[in-house]
């Protein structure tokens, strides 16, 4: 099941496997209560973000798809990730067994079309690379701006759920559905 991690670049970002000295950076964007805000509502510590970190390796190596790194095409700095992930969520509905697509950007990257752009990209590459009928993903009700990207992405509100005792809405698209609309090279 495992393949190659892709290398995707798009006008203004590269995609790519996170690395080691992404860490500090990485850590310091999960610390910020402004990015946790609708992922949990807390800050993660640097332990806990290390433990992220670390199962990006493990998605791709077992389930051949994960998330990736984002990077300032320009200035190669690291400012968010966004992908795919299947955490076999005690969620209600279950969503087990789906590509469930996820993005964070650092709090300077957001408000200018950087997490669509990524997504846009990842998702292109799903279409083709990916696994099942449908991609999922699920956003806290308030979390407006997120809705917003995930319907421009052609996710549809399909039913609300709960998690960790949280309101949740649950999107979804047709895998395949080829409606990415960016120039995307994968390297």
């Amino acid at each position: 099941m495992a393949g190659m991690i892709p290398t995707l670049t798009t006008p203004r970002l590269t995609l790519r496997p996170h690395r080691l000295d992404d860490f500090d950076a990485y850590a310091a964007m999960w610390a910020e209560p402004a990015v946790v805000r609708f992922i949990g509502g807390t800050p993660f510590t640097r332990e806990a973000a290390w433990i992220r970190f670390l199962r990006h390796a493990g998605l791709w190596q077992h389930l051949g798809f994960g998330f990736l790194a984002i990077a300032d095409r320009e200035t190669g700095a690291f400012i968010g990730e966004c992908g795919f992930h299947d955490l076999k969520r005690a969620i209600v509905p279950s969503i087990e067994g789906t590509m469930e697509a996820g993005w964070a950007l650092v709090t300077t990257a957001q408000g200018k079309g950087l997490a669509e752009e990524a997504m846009r990209a990842a998702l292109g590459w799903a279409d083709e690379h990916g696994t099942g009928e449908r991609i999922t993903c699920l956003i806290e009700p308030d979390h407006a701006a997120s809705i917003r990207v995930a319907e421009k992405l052609g996710f549809s509100r399909y039913t609300d759920g709960l998690y960790n005792g949280r309101s949740v809405v649950l999107l979804a698209r047709p895998r395949g559905s080829a409606m990415t609309g960016i120039a995307v090279e994968e390297g």
